[in-house]
């Protein structure tokens, strides 16, 4: 299964989240899809070599209807030198709705950590959004659940009852992802959850990443949410490693 079916992002608006490849996966995903647009909810870093261009503008749907080259990136304004905000999500609700083509969103934020579990702002994810995409790092596995590895530890302990400081195991990683208040947090009523596991880059990689799916496939039946499979993935060539089934 290639990355585009895998992760169920040929139509619609997909969220990415997390931590750990959000957004490698968006611009690989971007680069992969007809007529994708990339944006985002929360501050996304300078993306203009990852797409044919990128408009600022505070009305996304307008410039739809210039004749943009795609993958296109819209953003509302760039806010230093190295990064460019995000859009509410209402906006991007109807960026959604007016654009034809699937509609890409860092909806998240991890300063480049391996794992996370959002604070109480977090994650911005649009009302209207078709698919939410929880990531998580095979290489979190055996690191000390600190910030120097995960983006706000505590919250990371309090969810999954480990302590900072612990090491993080496939356990606590499955947790996080199918989560409520971690990979599953505001995830629409009607949308698709698909969690990620990212850099599964060999064998020692996949083996955790497969104790991983599973603790978030024990999870997330017990969950409301529509979670048909977990992806285990090296996203940074775009490979599908595997896909476990939940149902």
């Amino acid at each position: 299964m290639n990355v585009v079916d895998a992760l169920d992002a040929a139509t619609g608006t997909t969220c990415l989240v997390g931590a750990g490849g959000k957004k490698t996966t968006l611009y690989a995903l971007a680069n992969r899809l007809e007529r994708s647009v990339v944006t985002a909810t929360v501050r996304i870093p300078i993306f203009d070599r990852q797409v044919a261009a990128v408009r600022t503008t505070t009305d996304p749907v307008v410039a739809l209807d210039t004749d943009p080259p795609f993958p296109l990136g819209l953003v509302p304004e760039r806010e230093r030198e190295d990064r460019y905000l995000g859009y509410d999500p209402e906006t991007v609700d109807a960026l959604g709705s007016a654009h034809d083509g699937p509609v890409l969103v860092k909806a998240d934020g991890a300063r480049t950590r391996l794992l996370k579990a959002p604070n109480d702002r977090e994650p911005q994810v649009p009302a209207t959004a078709d698919t939410v995409v929880p990531v998580a790092s095979a290489h979190a596995i055996g690191e000390p659940l600190t910030e120097a590895v995960v983006h706000r530890p505590e919250r990371v302990a309090a969810i999954t009852g480990a302590a900072v400081g612990d090491e993080i195991t496939p356990e606590i990683v499955g947790r996080v992802l199918a989560h409520e208040r971690g990979g599953m947090k505001r995830v629409p009523g009607d949308a698709t959850a698909i969690p990620l596991v990212n850099m599964v880059d060999d064998e020692a990689d996949e083996a955790v990443a497969r104790r991983i799916a599973a603790v978030v496939r024990k999870e997330a039946l017990d969950r409301p949410i529509d979670v048909p499979r977990i992806v285990l993935a090296r996203m940074r060539d775009a490979t599908v490693v595997d896909v476990v089934d939940v149902v």
